[in-house]
Parts: structure tokens; C-alpha cells; sequence
């Protein structure tokens, strides 16, 4: 099984939705699709996602900005991350 989730994104604004809107900003794999990217972060962290959004960045890597559902929180996982 490849890789799905590679890594989070920690910039300023990524931080931000983190502590206000409940989202994580993760780079995934060029060839993942949105049920492959929601699955792998469920199983990963326990957490049940809302909304994935995929955008593809000019350096051709995708990245998936994933709305968490309001029972759990993304600073939670940003801290087992060492986001913040």
C-alpha cells in the first residue's frame, strides 16, 4: 500500500485554520483521490472528516484541505503533530 498523507502543512495561514476553522492542510500523493485522502486520515487519527477540498499547486504536488468534524478538534491533532 503506497503512502496517501505525506505531510502537513505548517505555514501561517494552514496554523490559522487550524485554531479557527477546524482544518488541516496535509500534501498527499499526485495520484490520491478525495475517498483514498478522507479514509487514510480517519483510520490514521480516529477522527471523522466533514469536507475535503483538493487543490493541485503549481509544483504539481497535490494538497487536501480537510474540515474535521466539530466533535473533534484539529488542534488536538496538531499537537500530536507539533504543528503548534
Amino acid at each position: 500500500m503506497n503512502r496517501i498523507l505525506l505531510y502537513p502543512i505548517a505555514t501561517e495561514k494552514a496554523v490559522n485554520n487550524i485554531e479557527r476553522d477546524n482544518i488541516i492542510t496535509y500534501i498527499v500523493d499526485a495520484r490520491a483521490t478525495r475517498v483514498e485522502v478522507r479514509d487514510a486520515f480517519e483510520k490514521t487519527f480516529g477522527v471523522k472528516v466533514t469536507k475535503i477540498n483538493i487543490i493541485r499547486t503549481p509544483d504539481n504536488t497535490k494538497k487536501a484541505v480537510i474540515k474535521i468534524d466539530a466533535s473533534s478538534k484539529a488542534a488536538d491533532i496538531a499537537l500530536k503533530l507539533k504543528l503548534i
